[in-house]
């Protein structure tokens, strides 16, 4: 695989997950099920928003909510945050509708599980993003190459090895949903 490829496999996963964090940030108003109105935005939100000035008042609650509290988060950010959310963002546009979806779907999976268990996976992915890119692409080859039954023995492993480092871990597996 091309190192451009690699990179942009990367840029897609911080993306999905910047996007599906943006998306489930939504800050409610008290008793307030309309959104913010324009009026409401500070110059600043009313700046990064300008392409919704017109369009404003037609769209949901929700979404002016999200779109209000991305604005804010937007003027936060330093000029390179900025240049890496736009990266972000553009590889987010590039999904397909279903590759987007089932995105979504893996998010929502991962924010029913335990606390300590999204720990472990954050920091297995940052051990993981933290070496190499030939290991990594080495560790990919070598898990592409395995056939279904080395990969499910594998990911047994895996979850085995997980369930002894935490003392009073059950098997997820035995557990009904979950």
């Amino acid at each position: 695989m091309k190192m451009n490829e690699r990179a942009n496999k990367a840029v897609f996963f911080s993306a999905a997950v910047a996007w599906l964090l943006l998306l489930t940030t939504s800050v409610a108003l008290a008793n307030d099920d309309t959104g913010p109105n324009w009026a409401d935005l500070s110059a600043e939100q009313q700046r990064v928003l300008s392409q919704f000035s017109e369009s404003w008042d037609t769209l949901d609650a929700e979404r002016r909510e999200r779109l209000a509290t991305g604005a804010e988060r937007w003027s936060e950010m330093s000029q390179d945050d900025r240049q890496a959310a736009q990266k972000r963002f553009a590889a987010w546009r590039d999904l397909s509708p279903d590759q987007r979806a089932a995105l979504r779907d893996r998010y929502r999976e991962f924010q029913t599980l335990p606390s300590d268990e999204r720990d472990r996976i954050r920091q297995n992915y940052h051990r993981f993003r933290d070496l190499s890119p030939e290991r990594r692409q080495q560790m990919r080859d070598r898990y592409r190459n395995m056939t279904p039954e080395q990969k499910q023995r594998v990911r047994d492993r895996l979850r085995d090895r997980s369930q002894r480092r935490r003392p009073g871990a059950t098997d997820r597996a035995t557990k009904p949903n979950g």
